[in-house]
């Protein structure tokens, strides 16, 4: 693990797939503890799903990083 992030926490929307799931795998490899926000909707932006950001957070744990699912929707500053 690195240690570039240590004491840090990232924020990462979109965390559950692709690009976002890379970011905070990387992040939590260079030590930040991770915030893996995903609503696991379609691409519609329909429907939702807990699934991805609590696949990327049981992969972060598994390599000893750590890790929490966040679901909300980050579009709405409400």
């Amino acid at each position: 693990m690195g240690n570039r992030m240590n004491g840090k926490v990232a924020i990462v929307t979109g965390g559950g797939r692709g690009i976002g799931r890379g970011i905070a795998m990387l992040l939590s490899k260079e030590g930040a503890s991770v915030v893996v926000n995903d609503r696991g909707c379609d691409v519609d932006g329909t429907g939702s799903s807990k699934e991805p950001a609590d696949t990327v957070v049981a992969e972060i744990a598994s390599s000893g990083g750590r890790a929490v699912a966040n679901y909300e929707n980050t579009s709405d500053m409400d």
